[in-house]
């Protein structure tokens, strides 16, 4: 038995294949009887249906880009940028490097060669903190180990990325902390009982809106979610688009890494497909659909 996302392997190695999809079994095939588009379709196999209808924006200047980005074992000479007001995905198989590359970005891991440019200008990030100085700011994969502290109230929580904002001579003002997290409470839509509320009582989606707070409160002027909707219901999913949305009019830049394509669909402008640690595909999301997504990510043939 072998497992495998590649198909190239299956193709080389196999003489059935079985497919499963969302931990449902889809069909066992003969390898030198299905197509490669059969095969992915049977991988991909739903229907796009668009939680909500993504209005069109108008795009402003490119504000970050990423020349030849490399660290060594996790991804090699990767480049893209994403203008003002665009949605930009960036999608791939399990191991393809998405998230490291964000991690650079944001400087928790250091690059080995590339550069980094902010409104035109070669920005040195060092740690994440020069990334969030410079205006970018993260909503990482795991919101409960690194997006929250669970045991802090949800005021603190939304302030934690800005303190300097809500401080004078080096002391915070409580009642400044409150009135800010209130505030962001009503316009997130959080279900809690007040700003005191620890985020390890709230559900995913709810825990995922106090994350956004906290880097709506920087003003930041690049947001980057990694897999912004795991683990949040259908209902809370559609108002975190919405958001993001809502984000993107107002100006910010957004980089989504996720590998849920039916998402990149719906929400990105543009998606940015990895594959062994290099970007292989950059597709206007007009001219992509996830049959085409899924195959450069697994190294298929495509059009």
């Amino acid at each position: 038995i072998f497992i495998s996302h590649r198909f190239e392997d299956m193709y080389r190695l196999a003489d059935r294949v079985t497919v499963f999809r969302d931990a449902e079994y889809i069909g066992t095939y003969q390898v030198d009887e299905i197509t490669n588009g059969e095969l992915i379709t049977a991988m991909v196999g739903r229907e796009i249906k668009d939680l909500f209808p993504k209005p069109a924006v108008e795009l402003g200047p490119e504000i970050l880009r990423v020349e030849g980005l490399s660290r060594t074992g996790y991804f090699r000479d990767v480049s893209f940028s994403v203008r003002k007001g665009e949605i930009v995905g960036l999608t791939g198989l399990v191991g393809a490097g998405r998230t490291e590359v964000i991690q650079t970005i944001f400087g928790i891991a250091k690059k080995n060669k590339g550069k980094i440019f902010l409104e035109g200008k070669e920005v040195h990030i060092h740690r994440p903190a020069d990334a969030m100085e410079l205006g970018i700011g993260l909503l990482p994969e795991s919101r409960k180990e690194n997006g929250l502290t669970l045991i802090l109230p949800i005021f603190q929580n939304i302030t934690a990325a800005a303190l300097e904002k809500i401080s004078s001579g080096g002391v915070l003002g409580l009642r400044k902390e409150k009135k800010i997290a209130e505030d962001y409470i009503q316009k997130l839509s959080v279900a809690c009982p007040g700003a005191y509320q620890l985020p390890l009582y709230l559900s995913g989606g709810n825990q995922q809106k106090v994350v956004l707070g906290k880097w709506l409160f920087t003003e930041s002027k690049v947001l980057i979610f990694d897999e912004p909707t795991r683990g949040i219901d259908i209902g809370a999913r559609d108002e975190i688009y919405r958001m993001i949305d809502d984000l993107a009019k107002s100006g910010v830049s957004i980089l989504i890494i996720s590998s849920d394509l039916p998402e990149i669909m719906t929400i990105a402008d543009r998606v940015c497909v990895m594959r062994e640690g290099r970007i292989v595909a950059d597709l206007d999301i007009a001219d992509a659909s996830q049959e085409i997504i899924a195959s450069y990510a697994a190294g298929g043939k495509h059009e």
